[in-house]
Order: C-alpha cells, then structure tokens, then sequence
C-alpha cells in the first residue's frame, strides 16, 4: 500500500527529473511553447469534426442524452398532472397523458417528420438571389419528400458512402449552412420526443371529463392540422417564419404557445367539470405533483439545452457555449420564477404552498424556452420572475373569466409561452441583438402561430364532439374515469 511519504517522495523525484531535462535542453521548453499556439493556430478545419462534415461524437453524445431526457418528462408531466386530479381520475390521466407516446410517435416516423422537417418542400415561394448573387432558401408552408415516409431513408444502404441513417444534419442557417456533425437521424428522433409532449400539455386543460377514444383521435389529428406544419413554419430553415426572423430557441412557440391556445380553444366548447366553481377539486397528492414537477426540471436541460442542435454555423459545435448557455438560463429562470410566484402566493393568500412553488418553477421555464440559448444569465433572471408573477396573475384570472382549465394550461403553459416568445424579442444577443424591431417580429410569429392553432384546434373540437363526443356524461364523471374508461382504479383501501 502506498503511504504519504512515499507519494510525496515519488511526486518530488519526477519534478526534479523533469527539470533537469528542462535545464539540459531549455531551447526546447521555449521553442515548444512558442510553437504550441501557432500549431494550433495553423491546424486545418479538417481537425474539427463538425467543421470537416465528420462525426463530432461529443454532440452526439450529448443529443442522445438530451432526448431521453425530454423522453423522461412524459412520466413527469403524467405525476405533475396525475396529483393534481381527484383519485378517481388518476389512471385516466395517466393514460391520457402517455398515449401520446405511442400515437405520436408513430405518427412521426409516418409522416409527421416529412411534414415538419423535409427539404425540399412541397408548398413553397421562390425567395430569389440575396444580395451576393446566391440562391436564398425557399420560403416553404408544409415540407414532404417521398423518401421520408416512414423515413425509409434512414434505411437505405450505400457501399460508396456512409448509409442514410449516417447522414449529418445541417446547422441552422438561412444561407450556407454547415454540417454539425450529427446524424439527421439523432436529429429526427429528438424532434419527435417534442411532437410527443406538446399535446400532451394540452389533456391538463380538459382533466377529468375528457373520453379516451375521442383524445386519442384529437391527438393524432391535431398533430397532423397543427403541430406538424407551424413546426415547420418556425423550426424548418425553409419556414415562412424561420426565414422571417422569428426566434424560438425550444419552443416557446411551437410547443407552450400551441399547446395553451388549443387548450384555450377546447376550454371553449367543451362543458365544464359538473359542480364546477362551487364544488371543491382537491388535489389528490400535491406530493406526486412535486415529484413530477422535479422530474420536468431535470428533463427540460434536456429540452432546452439540446435545442442548441439547430445552432448556426458561427455557433457550433452543438454541445458547446450556445449548450451551455441554454443550460445555466434554464436553471436560473426556473428558480426564479419558483420564488417569484411563491411570494405573489404568499402576499396575495398570506401562505406560500408547495403547489404554487412547483407552478411557479414550471412557469419560469415555460418563459425561458424560447428564449434559452439566446439570452444572458441577468436576462433569465428577469425573464423568470416576470414568468413567475405574470403566470400567477394569469390563473388567477381564470375565476374571473370563469373557464375551467382544470390544472391551468393557459395560464401557465399559453402565458408564459407567449411571455417568453415576446421577451426574446428584447433580450436576445444572439444571433441578433433585441430591440423593437425583433418584439415585433416575434409578435407577428406568435399571432400567426396562436391565431392559426386556436381556429384549427375550435373547428377540430366541434367536430369531434359533434360526432362521437368529447367529453363524459355526468354519471361518468361523478364515478371517475378510471372505472368508466379503464375498468381499473389506482387505489385498493380497506
């Protein structure tokens, strides 16, 4: 075993020996110094993997991490909401929560990826030649290449190149994009996880009186009228919205906004819970909600931070500063909103309540999404307390109002989303500094988005409901879905 002594000898005897080589050859010590920079300097781009158009396996490492974290809040959100409901509806909310797995992802590999994310596209405008004489990127409404139905693409086998499934993915410029050095396939399938949760979001607005079978053919519905083409207008380098500046670093629009503006749509139609405002809609188990409320804030470094994937090129590589960045405004906006809404609660009520702490961190990051990678630590402070008043004053104006948005997705989630998407338009710093003309153009994404969601999402409800129904009789509801829509219950008392 080796002692103290006997490692601090051994660590004085190498210094000492590496000395005496620097005294017999200190031309070399220097010269090595003086060239180390310069080497570097000198090295061709060949040597930066995302640069050469080869595989930077740091980012891909960090994606594959990023998706399964985003995948990890599905059954977060699912405990988040799940305690919330009375004990009747649990295994409902479960269920509505995590259908959206299977029916989305299906729906993606299918067509929702083509729909989303296909260049070239299928509705497009010629943009013409930008000012150096180069081609500018189509301004596109709805991407489709036949090879990625299914995405048998990513399946096809070439023996003069890396197969499909290898292809890198571009970054995300207007003009002369730069391979990151990751698979479009990584890229595809981090996507999907985002198609997953956002009608996911919206089941919280129409808890526990919403039948099974009509939200699971609203979800696939609303994915494909919805979800689908605005992901493309903001997200797709060829997007209408993409090319005319609109900021949306991981989601503020595409996911929060879509998600709280459809809710507000359904909030609309469909009747509300029997008894509601008078009868008391107690939480089940606030401590399943704060556990799913911990799980959404490990999952959503993921969300955010990952989102560094659709970088520019000046920008990369994908897990580098503009990662990072995501990451630390991620952190800090949570935890300011968090103590931001627990003392409104505490003023308002006189009694800060655990609910509200996991609501206000939840709204802190729903406002920082868009805004993620684009702002400084000092901007997500502000942009998280303000995230975190201004929810909490949003769903305090649900009894007033008088819709009943059962666990507050409008308030929190359509809010904050717009919030957020709002205030990146002042605070950004990069790519572009904020000012008024960029509020403007956020502004302008965020009407066409919101406006576009809510009439699809009313006309898509009325039909529905129209037809095979959307919600449960009263009968059913005063039993609880658990027993009338699954045959179960989550709790067996004696």
């Amino acid at each position: 075993m080796l002692t103290r002594s006997m490692i601090m000898r051994s660590t004085t005897l190498l210094l000492a020996a590496w000395a005496a080589v620097g005294m017999r050859c200190p031309e070399a010590f220097a010269q090595a110094a003086i060239d180390a920079p310069a080497a570097a300097a000198a090295s061709p781009a060949g040597a930066v993997p995302h640069l050469a158009g080869t595989y930077d396996t740091g980012s891909i490492a960090w994606m594959m991490v990023s998706t399964a974290l985003v995948f990890f809040m599905m059954p977060g959100l699912a405990l988040f909401y799940g305690g919330m409901v009375r004990a009747k509806n649990l295994l409902n909310m479960f269920m509505l929560v995590m259908i959206c797995v299977p029916l989305i992802a299906v729906e993606w590999v299918a067509y929702g990826y083509n729909m989303a994310f296909a260049v070239p596209s299928a509705i497009a405008v010629d943009a013409g030649k930008g000012p150096d004489g180069k081609e500018l990127p189509k301004h596109s409404y709805l991407g489709w290449d036949p090879g990625l139905v299914f995405m048998r693409s990513f399946a096809e086998i070439s023996v003069d190149g890396p197969n499909a499934y290898e292809r890198i993915v571009t970054s995300g410029d207007t003009v002369e994009a730069a391979p990151n050095g990751v698979p479009e396939l990584m890229f595809a399938i981090y996507q999907m996880m985002f198609a997953i949760i956002t009608p996911a979001l919206i089941v919280g607005a129409v808890a526990e009186r919403v039948k099974f079978s009509a939200w699971c053919l609203f979800t696939v519905l609303w994915a494909t009228i919805v979800y689908n083409p605005v992901c493309h207008w903001v997200w797709n380098v060829n997007g209408w919205l993409f090319q005319k500046g609109v900021l949306d670093f991981a989601g503020g629009t595409v996911v929060h906004v879509l998600a709280g503006v459809s809710a507000l749509a359904l909030l609309l139609i469909l009747p509300k819970r029997h008894g509601y405002p008078s009868a008391q809609f107690v939480p089940h188990s606030v401590g399943w909600t704060l556990i799913g409320a911990a799980l959404l804030m490990v999952g959503w470094f993921g969300f955010n931070a990952g989102s560094a994937i659709a970088v520019g090129k000046d920008f990369l590589p994908v897990a580098g500063p503009v990662a990072v960045l995501a990451f630390a405004t991620t952190a800090i906006a949570g935890s300011a909103a968090a103590g931001a809404w627990a003392l409104a609660e505490g003023v308002r009520f006189g009694k800060p309540t655990a609910l509200g702490l996991a609501s206000g961190m939840v709204a802190g990051l729903v406002a920082i999404t868009p805004c993620a990678g684009h702002v400084s630590p000092l901007s997500a402070v502000i942009i998280g307390i303000l995230g975190g008043l201004v929810c909490f004053a949003a769903v305090q104006m649900k009894s007033v109002i008088g819709y009943d948005d059962s666990l507050d997705v409008v308030g929190v989630h359509g809010v904050g989303g717009a919030l957020g998407a709002l205030l990146v338009g002042l605070f950004s710093m990069r790519p572009v500094l904020g000012g008024f003309g960029q509020l403007m153009i956020q502004l302008q994404g965020l009407l066409w988005a919101g406006g576009y969601a809510f009439i699809c999402t009313w006309i898509l409800g009325k039909l529905i409901d129209g037809t095979i129904g959307f919600t449960v009789g009263r009968d059913a509801e005063a039993q609880g879905l658990d027993i009338v829509e699954h045959g179960e219950s989550a709790y067996h008392l004696t």
